[in-house]
């Protein structure tokens, strides 16, 4: 009994300093950050642009993504709600330049993370060059550490130009 309580609190004890120290690694990386991931699409800017924008639509073409209810704000910014594996996200369309460019920003303020991806279609001969920019600001530490060291800042991109490829028949390695 006594080395079965022993060994329940030496691991309690190595999952605390586990933690304490992901903690304290975490605490010294930047907050924010901003990363860009591309693909080259064999598709018109205006298939891409038409897809990307089409936000309740996804579902259909994203693994990652459940549900999107598409709202209106009062000042007339499209507001969308992506639910998927990881919950609920809300999100606004704060830029939208008809096939050439659009920006979606976080409008959760308690997710442990925030920011915007940058959206740009580039015609390139017949075919269209996709970019996406997050600009992230990551403020949970433990968060932060696992965004840097397990799954890394481009994880969420990577995932979404993939499935962009996929939608159009494509097999795509983001750049």
């Amino acid at each position: 009994m006594k080395i079965a309580l022993i060994v329940g609190l030496s691991l309690v004890g190595a999952l605390a300093l586990v933690v304490a120290v992901i903690a304290l690694v975490g605490s010294r990386l930047q907050s924010k950050h901003s990363v860009t991931r591309s693909v080259l699409l064999h598709q018109t800017h205006t298939t891409v642009y038409a897809t990307a924008r089409d936000f309740a639509a996804m579902p259909k073409w994203r693994p990652d993504v459940r549900q999107v209810e598409v709202t209106q704000a009062a000042e007339g910014r499209v507001r969308f709600r992506e639910a998927g594996k990881h919950g609920a996200v809300n999100y606004e369309l704060a830029e939208d330049v008809t096939n050439s460019r659009m920006v979606t920003r976080i409008l959760d303020t308690d997710l442990g993370y925030s920011g915007q991806w940058t959206y740009t279609f580039t015609p390139e001969g017949a075919n269209t060059r996709v970019s996406i920019t997050e600009d992230g600001e990551v403020s949970n530490v433990i968060f932060r550490f696992l965004s840097r060291y397990a799954f890394g800042h481009t994880s969420s991109i990577d995932a979404y130009l993939t499935s962009l490829g996929k939608q159009f028949g494509e097999t795509v390695a983001p750049e």
